[in-house]
């Protein structure tokens, strides 16, 4: 059978990092059974062995506060379905901030699985003036102890060898002794339990339940205090002995580079500035940046459709593979571009060391909202796409504040909101529009302040109704500034992408077949009447592609007709689909939003994708395909929505609509897999839905009144 070996550390160790450099990045991604918590795996040969390598979730104690710290407590102890437990625990450990981290290798020492301590970033320390003597490390814990430089590489075949060793010959642990009540209540306690309860659970029984236990023991003996501080006390008494002797420091703390960047990036003011310039970058990048790789993917998208459509016959299932499968997925592989570029930020911001200085200043803004710092990252990312923000919770210890976060986050404006926002703008709201030219900017910034202010406005509401709870304290810590690891980096990239398009992509290719269904039947003899219009000018369009000058203009104005009378077929064959029956039905509940059942059906059919939209109401305002990153077109389209009787407070209440209700369907089903319950899904798209109708109606309405 392949032994196991398991990672273990703090967070901010370089654990990830050694990872990737054992398992040389080939490892999978999942989740473990059960829960949300995302696993890695690999296989390693350590040696002359083959070991399957775990990287466990970063955690600072074995008594477990968040569902990542829990998952990683039963796997070390083999409770966690589907998983043995390891043969070794390689636990890593910043030797610049050694006392806290060897807490978590003294616990994982009780457990009776060998120990191999990974004594990661040495340059670090050295650069503070402090030096580790390893061998007489060592030689204190029986514990094989091994320097390593995990970013650069260095001292990994060391280490590899200690694991084998370690396997192959087990030696015996030491551990801290706690005081002689504590030891016999957990000795009595044990043999009250029986075999079956391992002689570590029992210990956190003890230490972690506030119960008889914990009362006897402080009625017994109260100069020891609170169990919990009894644990904490022994633990860093026995580190502190043990460190005597191995760890030289120097006589007065050196100053770093280090303190004296966070001297500005943490400083009110100037920390705020480098923070909004940073964030400015990041928009630049996803919001610019992108569009030199979205449009290709929209072109090999279309490319692919018109490929199906011109290889197959004409027919349901023809326009189902091009109009309902290609395009439905394509809609979402079109963001891929954004996702890789957040992530590769988040990534490189994370590595570097910079996140833990954001989140500290955000802290303040996050506390009056009855939430933590913990909850601006997900906040951040959910700006990109709400799964990978919703996702980025995991972080959040406590469950009410976790909640929370995940229940506003799509109220974030996503990039797929964009499309809208510039369509309408372009429309009612530019210069061509007779406004000036700071108008659409600043539109654009108020649509992203909706979500920015409501979002901790419901969260303050949430904490002080449904999740009432304790005020959450904010304790992070701020790790040194490295360079990231860039294979680690294109790695979470790799697997973030993965994970978006896997969940997004199954979630959208469902909903897009039934919103094509919806939109395409009952089919009657439209199809039919369509099919003998494009053959009565077939010769013609085949003459356009061939022409050249005048003789091409003059033979596309022939087709101008056809193409109008299509259009008109087209809309009139929406009009009478399924999801246009709705939407006419649906058309009084939106008429005091100032929408016609056109608008209505748009934004029916964009649950799936918001992005989306935009094609559907090219369709129904007779404008055919639509590209919302063609200017033209969606210029065009802008001007027929406009002529359509769409006003510009209706319009301004569309967008307002679209900035607040729920982002998609694969939002909704990544808040069911990370809430594990319907509830709050279904909680979700209600009090989205009526803050997006009621937003949209006092725009339309305070709009119309004043006559806008």
């Amino acid at each position: 059978m392949t032994p196991t070996a398991a990672l273990i550390g703090n967070p901010n160790t370089g654990k990830t990092t050694l990872f990737n450099a054992l398992s040389g990045l080939n490892h999978r991604t999942g989740n473990y059974p059960g829960v949300t918590v995302e696993s890695k795996k690999a296989e390693a040969v350590f040696g002359a062995t083959r070991f399957h390598l775990i990287d466990l979730p970063g955690t600072y104690s074995l008594a477990p506060r968040s569902p990542d710290e829990m998952v990683a407590v039963d796997v070390l102890l083999g409770r966690q379905t589907g998983e043995p437990q390891p043969n070794v625990l390689i636990c890593i450990v910043d030797a610049s901030n050694l006392e806290r981290n060897l807490y978590l290798t003294t616990q994982a020492m009780e457990i009776g699985v060998p120990v191999v301590v990974a004594l990661n970033m040495i340059d670090v320390a050295e650069s503070h003036g402090v030096r580790v003597d390893a061998d007489r490390l060592a030689a204190k814990l029986c514990v094989p102890v091994v320097p390593i430089q995990a970013n650069q590489r260095k001292g990994l075949d060391a280490l590899r060898m200690a694991v084998e060793q370690a396997l192959k010959h087990p030696a015996p642990l030491e551990h801290p002794r706690f005081p002689d009540v504590f030891e016999t209540e957990t000795t009595n306690l044990g043999r009250y339990l029986g075999s079956s309860i391992p002689p570590y659970l029992v210990r956190r029984l003890i230490i972690d339940v506030g119960g008889q236990a914990e009362q006897r023991l402080a009625g017994e003996n109260g100069v020891h205090g609170p169990v919990p501080a009894v644990e904490a006390r022994t633990r860093y008494g026995w580190i502190r002995r043990t460190l005597e002797g191995v760890v030289q420091r120097p006589s007065e703390r050196l100053t770093t580079w280090t303190d004296r960047i966070d001297a500005v990036l943490t400083h009110r003011v100037w920390g705020t500035l480098v923070f909004l310039v940073v964030m400015f970058l990041l928009f630049e990048a996803i919001f610019v940046g992108a569009k030199y790789f979205t449009t290709p993917i929209d072109t090999a998208k279309d490319f692919l459709a018109s490929m199906v459509r011109d290889g197959l016959p004409p027919g349901p299932f023809t326009n189902l593979l091009a109009d309902g499968i290609i395009v439905g997925v394509g809609s979402v592989v079109v963001f891929l571009p954004q996702i890789l570029i957040l992530f590769a930020f988040l990534a490189v911001l994370e590595d570097c060391g910079y996140m833990a200085r954001a989140a500290f200043l955000m802290d303040r803004l996050m506390a009056r909202a009855g939430l933590s710092g913990k909850s601006f990252i997900p906040l951040l990312s959910s700006l990109a796409c709400a799964v990978p923000g919703i996702m980025a919770t995991r972080v959040i210890e406590d469950y009410r504040d976790r909640l929370a976060t995940i229940l506003v986050a799509p109220l974030m404006s996503c990039s797929a909101r964009l499309p809208v926002y510039t369509l309408l703008i372009g429309a009612f709201l530019s210069e061509k529009a007779g406004y000036s030219w700071w108008v659409p900017g600043v539109t654009m910034f108020a649509l992203y302040a909706i979500g920015l202010i409501l979002a901790p406005l419901m969260a303050w509401i949430l904490k002080r109704t449904l999740l009432r709870g304790p005020k959450p304290v904010f304790v992070m810590e701020m790790p040194s500034y490295k360079w990231p690891d860039m294979w680690g980096v294109l790695r979470r990239i790799y697997d973030a992408a993965a994970a978006f398009l896997y969940r997004a992509g199954t979630v959208i290719l469902a909903t897009s077949i039934i919103v094509w269904a919806l939109l395409n039947f009952p089919a009657g003899d439209y199809a039919e009447r369509m099919a003998k219009l494009e053959a009565s000018v077939s010769d013609v369009r085949q003459q356009v592609e061939t022409a050249e000058g005048d003789e091409k203009e003059a033979l596309a104005k022939q087709l101008e007709p056809v193409d109008e009378e299509k259009n008109r077929l087209l809309m009139d064959w929406r009009r009478n689909s399924y999801l246009g029956r709705a939407g006419r039905a649906l058309e009084p509940v939106f008429v005091p939003l100032g929408w016609d059942w056109r608008v209505t059906v748009a934004a029916l059919a964009s649950f799936p994708a918001r992005e989306v939209v935009v094609g559907t109401m090219g369709i129904l305002y007779q404008q055919g395909k639509v590209d919302a990153g063609d200017e033209a077109s969606a210029t065009r389209l802008g001007i027929e929505v406009k002529k359509g009787g769409l006003t510009l407070p209706g319009a301004v209440g569309l967008m307002v609509f679209f900035a607040l209700c729920c982002q998609c369907a694969s939002t909704l089903a990544v808040i069911r897999r990370e809430t594990r319950s319907w509830t709050w899904p279904i909680f979700t798209f209600m009090y989205m839905t009526t803050l997006a109708y009621l937003g949209a109606m006092l725009t339309y309405q305070i709009g119309t009144l004043l006559g806008l």
